[in-house]
């Protein structure tokens, strides 16, 4: 734990944590950036290198990262109540924004503009997930190595991970597994054997709901946007909480509002079950980044040492990564209208060729939807 713990009060931060729940639009990369700036350069309360050690942790665990992050830099100035304190405030205001955002564009009869700039947001979303994808693809490539028998193993583990995100619904969850202890097994560690959240069935109603959040908060290797084709199938196609288009809507809402990605799940449980199934939704999808930081953080530089947690991660991240590229293809597939194909070109070309960010993309496709709706 941290010096500063006992000079840190839990008003500052509930404060400062909540400021950045509020302002921290644009995902992970922005979380990271108004974190450093608060904690590092401004107070001073965390030195550069326990900050990056921070960083490399939490992305070793399931769930994601930006979150975890948050909570564990709380963690290290004031213990397990700092925690609570800096996790609760930092995902609360966006979710508070979420929420009402699903009551409106879920409602029975929205305005035909709402419609629009939802069609129109929804539009570039596959957009986004390949750009997620091509962002994560040169890290973990580089985890693989540079033998031809490893970067063989990265092809094949992301074309796994690509093929079940289009074909295996939720068995998904068992192919990036498996990816993971495929690598530990050639690598010649013993694996240790995980924890299996993957299609265990769920007879509907709120269990399923609450299923469903647990495998989005639990097993989200490789960044948020990977909750997409985790999500995608038992909303859509299995319990028909959602249309593929109301589908689209929630992964847009997720990129445009403060906080972290995984808040989509609210809006998936707004649909299931109203304002309840969104706050159910939140509490289980969030839980497990409580729990790790809790009770695992004081053991998080034996964790990095772990060669079975690094092999692991680099099979498994392959696999996250074809996943992310291939859930674009049912996104994609899921537009009904010709202006909407439009959109998603000019935003491939927005992200990938002139490298812009997701938040301007998404409300410039919105603004465009209204107007052409």
């Amino acid at each position: 734990m941290s010096e500063h713990q006992e000079r840190i009060s839990l008003p500052t931060i509930a404060r400062e944590w909540g400021r950045i729940g509020c302002t921290g639009f644009g995902g992970p990369p922005a979380h990271i950036l108004l974190l450093r700036r608060l904690c590092v350069e401004r107070h001073g309360w965390l030195s550069p290198d326990e900050f990056e050690d921070g960083i490399a942790t939490t992305n070793l665990l399931p769930g994601p990262a930006s979150t975890q992050l948050a909570i564990f830099t709380a963690w290290r100035l004031r213990g397990p109540a700092g925690a609570l304190v800096g996790g609760a405030c930092f995902i609360l205001p966006g979710l508070a924004l979420i929420l009402a955002l699903a009551a409106l564009f879920l409602a029975d009869d929205p305005p035909s503009w709402m419609l629009g700039a939802a069609a129109g947001a929804g539009a570039a979303v596959p957009a986004v997930a390949v750009q997620a994808a091509v962002a994560l693809a040169p890290g973990s490539l580089a985890r693989a190595g540079t033998t031809r028998a490893g970067r063989a193993r990265w092809i094949g583990y992301a074309l796994s991970g690509a093929a079940a995100a289009l074909l295996a619904g939720p068995w998904l969850v068992l192919v990036l597994l498996a990816a993971g202890l495929a690598e530990v097994t050639v690598r010649g560690q013993r694996p240790a054997l995980p924890l299996l959240l993957g299609a265990l069935p769920a007879t509907g109603g709120l269990g399923a709901l609450a299923w469903v959040a647990l495998k989005v908060g639990a097993l989200s290797y490789g960044g948020g946007f990977v909750i997409i084709p985790l999500m995608r199938y038992d909303a859509v196609e299995r319990y028909h909480w959602m249309t593929d288009g109301q589908f689209l809507n929630a992964v847009a809402l997720g990129q445009v509002t403060p906080g972290p990605v995984v808040q989509t799940i609210a809006v998936v449980g707004y649909a299931a079950a109203g304002p309840a199934g969104g706050l159910l939704a939140a509490l289980v999808a969030f839980a497990p980044s409580f729990l790790f930081v809790l009770l695992g953080a004081a053991h998080f530089d034996r964790l990095r040492a772990d060669h079975r947690v690094q092999d692991f991660l680099t099979g498994a991240g392959s696999a996250v990564t074809g996943a992310i590229a291939g859930s674009a293809v049912p996104l994609a597939l899921s537009l009904q209208l010709p202006w909407q194909y439009v959109l998603l070109g000019l935003a491939l070309l927005w992200l990938l060729a002139a490298r812009r960010s997701v938040v301007p993309c998404l409300l410039l496709a919105g603004l465009a939807g209204a107007i052409l709706f």
